[in-house]
C-alpha cells in the first residue's frame, strides 16, 4: 500500500450582498424598496474520476477559490449564484481538515461528490427589513462569509503491477523509463529500500507501476527487506518478473528465477500463483542470442510469456507495456481486506467558528467571529432603523448579557473590528 498525500487551501466564493434600493418611477413619487438578494458564492467540491490514479495535480497548485456570489439590483432583481469549483479526485481519496485532522469526506465511487467548503449565502436586499413601524429601511445584509480550510487529501493507492526480482537487475531503470519517477539507481545491491511507485500511460490507458525493493533467500523469514517487500508483492494483481540474461554479475537466470518464487511461495501459497511476465533484462549487454534462447524456452515450457528488453536503451518496452495492459484487463478485481481502520469525521459540532466570541482586554470588550463580521457589514451606523435591527440582534443573541457577566458598564467601549462605541443600555 502506498500512500499518496497533498495538501491544499480551499475556499467558497463569498455571498453576494442584498441591495438597498428604492422604486423610482415616474408616477410613483414616494416608491418602496426594491432591493434584491446577493447571490449564493460558489462552493469547493470534489468529485471521483477514476480514470485519475494519483494526486499528482494537486502538487503544483495549491490554492483553489469559487467564484463570489453577484450583488443583489434594484427593482427586486437577485444576484447571479457563484459557480462551483469542481476539483476530480481518484477514487480512494480521503480529504482531512488540517486543523482538526478529522475526516471531511471519504471518495471511493466514480462520480460521488462532496462539498468540502461551501459558499456563503447571498445577503438579504432592503425589502426584507420593512415592518409596520419601518416602511423605508435604508440597509440591506451583506453575504455570508464561505467556508475556508487547509485540507489534507491522502490516497491509498494500490500499485496494479509489482517488479520482482533480485537486486541489481534493472527494476529501478525499468520504472525510470517508462514512467515518470525518479528512483534512486546506482550499481550496488538494495538501490531501492522502499517501494517507488509510478504511473505508466500508453495508447491512452494506463496503470500503477511499482518497483519493490530486491528479494534475497530467506526472505519469507524476515531476511533483509523481506517481509516488507512480500506485503508489498501481495497486493499487486500482476508480477513483472526481472531477470538479468547478461548473467554480467555471475548469476544463473533461470537459478535466479526458481529462488524468487520459492521465496513467493514459502511466504503464502496464494502468492505464488499470482500471474507473472518474465522480463529478460541487459539484452544489449548478452554474450550470445542462444542464452536468451535457451532462458525463453525453458519459461515457454512452464507456461510463461518473456520479454527481451533493455531498459539502458528501452528496446523492447513498449511490446512489454502493451501486454500488461491486456493482462491487466482480463484479471478478475479482487477485494482487497485491509486492516478495520476507525475514522473520526468532522461535523458540524466539531465547527465552532459560527459562535460569537465575546472578550475583555484591558479597557476594551471585544466582539469577534464570523457572524458579528456580517452583522457589522450589513450595519448602516447612520441610519436609525439600521442601528436599531443591530442593538436588537445583539440582545436576542445573548450578546448584551455576556457583556454584563464580564463587568461592562454603561460608557465603557465595545470594540468591534477597527470600530469603538459607547456601551449603553
Amino acid at each position: 500500500m502506498f500512500v499518496d498525500k497533498a495538501k491544499i487551501f480551499v475556499k467558497g466564493g463569498k455571498g453576494g450582498d442584498g441591495c438597498v434600493s428604492f422604486r423610482r418611477e415616474k408616477y410613483v413619487p414616494a416608491g418602496g424598496p426594491d432591493g434584491g438578494d446577493g447571490g449564493k458564492g460558489g462552493s469547493i467540491i470534489f468529485e471521483v474520476d477514476e480514470g485519475l490514479r494519483t494526486l499528482m495535480d494537486f502538487r503544483y497548485k495549491k490554492k483553489y477559490i469559487a467564484e463570489n456570489g453577484e450583488n443583489g439590483r434594484g427593482k427586486k432583481q437577485f444576484g447571479k449564484d457563484g459557480k462551483d469549483l469542481i476539483l476530480k479526485v481518484p477514487p480512494g481519496t480521503i480529504v482531512r481538515d488540517e486543523k482538526t485532522n478529522l475526516i471531511i469526506a471519504d471518495l471511493t465511487t466514480h462520480g460521488q461528490r462532496e462539498i468540502i467548503a461551501k459558499g456563503g449565502k447571498g445577503g438579504k436586499g432592503n425589502t426584507h427589513f420593512t415592518t409596520s413601524t419601518r416602511q423605508a429601511p435604508n440597509f440591506a445584509e451583506s453575504g455570508n462569509l464561505p467556508e475556508e480550510r487547509w485540507v489534507i487529501l491522502e490516497l491509498k493507492l494500490l500499485a496494479d503491477v509489482g517488479l520482482i526480482g533480485f537486486p541489481n537487475v534493472g527494476k529501478s531503470t525499468i520504472l525510470a523509463t517508462v514512467t515518470s519517477a525518479k528512483p534512486k539507481i546506482a550499481n550496488y545491491h538494495f538501490t531501492t529500500i522502499k517501494p517507488n511507485l509510478g504511473v505508466v500511460e500508453i495508447d491512452k490507458k494506463s496503470f500503477v507501476l511499482a518497483d519493490i525493493p530486491g528479494l534475497i533467500e530467506g526472505a519469507h523469514e524476515g531476511v533483509g527487506l523481506g517481509l516488507e517487500f512480500l506485503r508489498h508483492v501481495e497486493r499487486t494483481k500482476l508480477l513483472v518478473h526481472v531477470v538479468d540474461i547478461s548473467g554480467m554479475e555471475g548469476r544463473d537466470p533461470l537459478d535466479d528465477f526458481d529462488k524468487i518464487n520459492n521465496e513467493l511461495k514459502q511466504y503464502t501459497e496464494k502468492l505464488s500463483k499470482k500471474p507473472q511476465v518474465v522480463v529478460a533484462n541487459k539484452m544489449d549487454l548478452i554474450s550470445s542470442e542462444e542464452v536468451f534462447k535457451s532462458f525463453e524456452s525453458e519459461m515457454n515450457k512452464r507456461g510463461y510469456e518473456v520479454f527481451p528488453v533493455s531498459a539502458a536503451t528501452g528496446k523492447g518496452l513498449k511490446e512489454l507495456l502493451r501486454y500488461i495492459i491486456k493482462r491487466l484487463e482480463e484479471i478478475e478485481e479482487e477485494p482487497l481486506v485491509e486492516e478495520e481502520e476507525t475514522y473520526k469525521y468532522y461535523t458540524v459540532e466539531n465547527n465552532k467558528e459560527d459562535d460569537i466570541i465575546v472578550r475583555k482586554e484591558n479597557d476594551y470588550y471585544i466582539l469577534e467571529g464570523k457572524r458579528i463580521e456580517k452583522l457589522f457589514y450589513s450595519t448602516n451606523f447612520e441610519d436609525m432603523d439600521s442601528l436599531r435591527y443591530f442593538q436588537n440582534f445583539l440582545i436576542k443573541k445573548g450578546i448584551v448579557d455576556k457583556l454584563k457577566e464580564l463587568g461592562i458598564e454603561d460608557g465603557d467601549t465595545v470594540k468591534i473590528f477597527d470600530f469603538e462605541f459607547e456601551f449603553y443600555h
